[in-house]
């Protein structure tokens, strides 16, 4: 249920309504626009908030969300989440920006080294994972917490915001503490204590949709983290299984018009994993600029041959410069324009 309020309605107006929702034990989470202020109501029965608040004279309507996910739909909100990064940088909207940078974090060197391709080849900002959660137990699960200060490192040294993946609930704090964006893998993608508290914390997140699961599935585990209060979700498209064994999944590019339609939350699209083969990644790049999402992550090493992690599908520093001019000009075909590059120099530590 949402509770639209009149065009003018006060701070007061505001504030009154939602105290009387949450009297009745339901929670409220309010969507502010130019125009208007909505207040989503979620409980056990929002719908009896109906008869109470249609009367009141600075409510426009009462509406009721038919979908099952209410904070994450375009009936909640109608403009786009644009997510701002601590150095300015922001993520939805009319820019359109690159993640990229290796699967795993290996060492220190070799992350300097890759962050500074990234950074010159034009990239916005530098994945690696420090906790990589891996089908065998025997592959190489990443370098930990170690790995962790090695991304501050590239980030001081760069001035590149970082992404990297929390695995678990009693990671979250410190994951947080360090990274610009906290990513949740597609096989955490319904673990639902991790979503909440990744929810209870106010660094954005990118959740990664699951391999086998649906687009309505996808965003209500979005829904468990706007839920919780933190509203910066950003999804990330990274293809799903099927019967083809061609490529490492199949890339969902539809999801992006899709998504547009069905909610205001920024997408990105991941077509490293989507392909797995390195040869495909520009092509599905740009293909994914060109429906319209908000951004790409790739992956990027220096020596995909010698990769702990992924050096199939890894471009080299070579062909990710090349590539970054290709989605440029697509970005300006489709009435987007790439985010500025990072400038040369010492990074802006996290905000708090």
């Amino acid at each position: 249920m949402i509770i639209v309020m009149k065009s003018g309605a006060s701070r007061a107006d505001i504030d009154r309504i939602c105290g009387r929702v949450e009297a009745r034990g339901l929670k409220t989470h309010l969507s502010e626009g130019e125009d208007r202020t909505v207040i989503g109501v979620i409980g056990h029965d929002p719908f009896s908030v109906k008869d109470a608040f249609t009367h009141d004279p600075s409510v426009e309507d009462v509406i009721r969300i038919t979908r099952p996910y209410k904070l994450s739909g375009r009936e909640f909100r109608r403009s786009d989440t644009v997510v701002t990064l601590p150095n300015g940088l922001a993520i939805g909207g009319d820019e359109v920006v690159i993640m990229a940078g290796p699967c795993s974090v290996e060492g220190e060197e070799m992350l300097l080294e890759t962050a500074r391709a990234v950074r010159d080849g034009g990239g916005h900002i530098l994945r690696g994972g420090a906790f990589k959660p891996r089908t065998s137990p025997y592959a190489f699960q990443g370098l930990g917490r170690a790995g962790l200060q090695h991304l501050v490192e590239a980030r001081r040294q760069t001035g590149l915001p970082v992404v990297t993946e929390v695995m678990t609930p009693s990671e979250v704090e410190s994951v947080a503490e360090i990274a610009d964006i906290v990513q949740i893998g597609a096989r955490n993608m319904q673990n639902f204590d991790l979503l909440r508290e990744v929810g209870r914390h106010t660094r954005p997140v990118l959740l990664k949709r699951g391999l086998s699961n649906t687009i309505e599935e996808w965003l209500l585990s979005a829904e468990y983290v706007l839920s919780q209060g933190n509203y910066n979700v950003i999804l990330c498209e990274r293809g799903i299984r099927t019967f083809e064994t061609m490529t490492r999944n199949t890339l969902d590019i539809a999801c992006v018009p899709l998504l547009e339609e069905l909610s205001h939350l920024p997408v990105i699209i991941d077509p490293s994993h989507g392909t797995g083969r390195w040869s495909m990644v520009a092509a599905c790049a740009r293909a994914a600029v060109a429906a319209g999402a908000d951004g790409v992550m790739i992956e990027v090493h220096p020596r995909p041959d010698e990769a702990l992690s992924d050096g199939p599908q890894s471009l080299t520093p070579q062909n990710f410069a090349a590539l970054v001019p290709q989605l440029r000009r697509v970005a300006a075909a489709v009435g987007k324009r790439l985010a500025e590059p990072v400038r040369t120099g010492a990074g802006t530590a996290v905000a708090g």
